[in-house]
């Protein structure tokens, strides 16, 4: 399900069995970077931490690692053409490698490399061995290639395609190399919408729900490209409120950034972030079981096992996580523990390990961390108490009004509108936004900040006329101290 209303942000959810599984979030100002490839330059060279740091253009530099770049002689104001492995985070630029990819449908063609390998997750001896053959038939003397899982049942005709389309962007992306200065961009992946659905999209997805007239066209042709004849449908989603909104997208995602999770039975769970680690811990809550104690704390476990799964794929934790289980005094039932978990990762794309309990009874997992996690992207450190806490990001804030505006657009065709939000968030929004809003949603729009608003809090004060909002303003200014940080222009 994709939410692409938005010019400044693009969504994309994934469901199963109607509850959110994954979402993933990009805004046109902080794309991901992970899989571009720059032409760098080389900035510094540093033996003592085995790296170095190259300038791709974008204000940070990167880190390469030098055992990354075996066979290769790494020296200052050097040339050097890198791919993206690692966004950047925090207070950490991007991770950067020599070593290419250009990940197709079916498969990855590996630059340089002379790679014949099949996915890990081809569990089945007889496929692995049949797409073997394949991968060492298609590679070539300049480039080895790797068989993802898609590729399970495909034919060689397929595989065959794919290779040479990746080899056309590959020549593409080195005839560009030769004739651009570093550092630039040589060659940037199809968007979010794009990758989820080259990456995302199986067999198993029942339909694909668009929301843009635009992106409907774009999407349908390009799973039509992709998946032939056997493909999902594609369906645009025409509502008038917003597709998140409808399907309770929206309320599942202010869940997920919550400390306590409730499960169906009434137990819940806490999940707290560090900066080394996540810790998850899992209490019976309000679950009061039907048989024993033992039962009871087997079973709430064994519930806790799945959410904990899930809630790490939308979440998009990766890293150290260090789970708190309830204590069982049963090695039978700490084994079905353990068998539960690995179950549950098998069908997570983030490579996930399930290390056995320790002598606590804590459970480690350590998850492969392939993108920001979802609490990075939405929120900040709180402003005003140097960051103990957290507060939703102004563009996330600013997100959100912007689809309350055009809801209430919808029903109710006016001039202008006066909005009321925090100070801080009032200004940022002008400063940011407020003129391609007022042109893309065709009225004025006015936003007033008020110091004693919450954080993320914002309403609609009055809509109508110019005049009228203008009459408005003043007494907001005269009576009620509120400082108006945008006016509607004079005629």
């Amino acid at each position: 399900m994709a939410d692409t209303r938005e010019s400044e942000e693009t969504r994309v959810a994934i469901l199963e069995d109607g509850r959110l599984s994954e979402i993933f979030i990009e805004r046109m100002w902080d794309h991901q970077k992970a899989g571009e490839i720059y032409k760098a330059r080389v900035e510094s060279v540093l033996p003592g931490i085995n790296a170095a740091f190259v300038s791709i253009g974008d204000g940070r530099n990167a880190f390469l690692y030098l055992n990354d770049a075996k066979g290769m002689d790494v020296a200052p104001n050097q040339e050097i053409v890198v791919q993206v492995t690692k966004t950047a985070r925090k207070n950490k630029g991007a991770r950067v490698t020599p070593r290419l990819s250009l990940p197709g449908r079916y498969l990855v063609l590996i630059p340089h490399g002379d790679e014949a390998g099949v996915s890990r997750r081809i569990s089945t001896e007889e496929e692995r061995k049949r797409l073997r053959h394949f991968a060492r038939e298609l590679r070539g003397d300049d480039f080895g290639v790797i068989i993802r899982t898609a590729a399970e049942g495909v034919d060689g005709e397929a595989l065959a395609q794919d290779v040479q389309s990746l080899l056309s962007l590959w020549r593409e992306i080195e005839y560009n190399a030769s004739r651009q200065a570093a550092p630039c961009l040589l060659y940037k992946d199809m968007g979010l919408l794009g990758r989820v659905l080259r990456d995302e999209v199986h067999g198993d997805i029942d339909e694909i729900l668009v929301d843009g007239e635009d992106e409907f066209a774009h999407v349908r042709d390009f799973v039509s490209m992709l998946y032939g004849e056997d493909r999902p449908d594609v369906s645009l989603y025409r509502g008038v409120v917003p597709i998140f909104e409808y399907y309770g997208i929206e309320r599942e995602i202010e869940q997920a950034l919550e400390r306590k999770v409730w499960l169906r039975s009434g137990a819940y769970l806490v999940i707290e972030h560090t900066e080394a680690l996540t810790v998850i811990d899992v209490n019976t809550g309000k679950y009061i079981g039907d048989r024993d104690m033992r039962h009871t704390v087997l079973d709430t476990n064994l519930e806790a096992a799945d959410e904990i799964a899930r809630q790490l794929r939308l979440r998009a934790i990766g890293g150290i996580v260090v789970i708190d289980f309830i204590d069982m005094e049963f090695e039978e039932d700490r084994r079905s523990l353990l068998e539960r978990l690995e179950e549950v990762f098998q069908s997570d794309r983030s490579r996930a390990r399930v290390f056995s309990m320790t002598q606590l009874g804590l459970v480690e997992i350590t998850r492969k961390r392939g993108r920001l996690d979802l609490k990075s992207i939405l929120t900040r450190g709180c402003p005003f108490c140097g960051d103990n806490g957290w507060v939703l990001r102004e563009d996330t804030v600013a997100m959100s009004m912007k689809r309350f505006l055009r809801k209430i657009g919808h029903a109710n065709r006016v001039e202008a509108v006066l909005l009321q939000a925090g100070s801080a968030v009032a200004q940022y929004v002008n400063d940011t936004y407020l003129a391609f809003w007022e042109e893309e949603l065709g009225h004025k729009i006015l936003i007033a900040g008020v110091p004693e608003f919450a954080w993320s809090r914002y309403r609609v004060e009055a809509q109508g006329t110019c005049e009228a909002i203008e009459r408005r303003v003043k007494q907001m200014e005269e009576r009620e101290g509120a400082v108006v940080v945008h006016r509607v222009p004079s005629s």
